[in-house]
């Protein structure tokens, strides 16, 4: 199901909530939606709990347009049969979309949809977080 992208009761996120707001809006909705929200939500982070899935959005957000499969492998260092799967994955959940040329060598390109761009100020804040502090 597709959402609207600025529905009118849903203030605007590009600048984050602080705890307290994010608990009210959460709390905004009717628990039919509500329990939408909960289970889109743990979609995504079973997704980007599954390995090398963040290595590969990353790469996305810090790269502008397109990126061949193997300029992803030889950046990430990921096994091949590991990243096709993961990039089979991310398109099927339409946050990438893959793009085959008839060309020998074979060409991929994969592009991030509006879906996944939506997603990359999450690895700018991480980033951020990262020159705060360490693990």
């Amino acid at each position: 199901m597709t959402r609207p992208n600025n529905p009118p009761d849903v203030p605007d996120l590009s600048a984050g909530l602080s705890r307290e707001e994010a608990i009210a809006l959460r709390e905004s909705f009717a628990p039919e939606e509500q329990e939408r929200i909960n289970h889109t939500v743990a979609a995504l982070l079973d997704l980007l709990g599954k390995a090398h899935t963040m290595a590969v959005l990353s790469a996305f957000a810090f790269t502008e347009g397109s990126l061949r499969f193997s300029d992803l492998e030889t950046e990430l260092d990921i096994a091949p049969n590991t990243l096709s799967t993961r990039l089979q994955e991310l398109t099927e959940a339409g946050l990438l979309h893959r793009e085959a040329y008839d060309e020998v060598p074979p060409r991929v390109e994969y592009t991030p949809t509006e879906k996944a761009e939506s997603l990359f100020p999450v690895f700018a804040h991480l980033h951020h977080w990262a020159i705060e502090y360490e693990l």
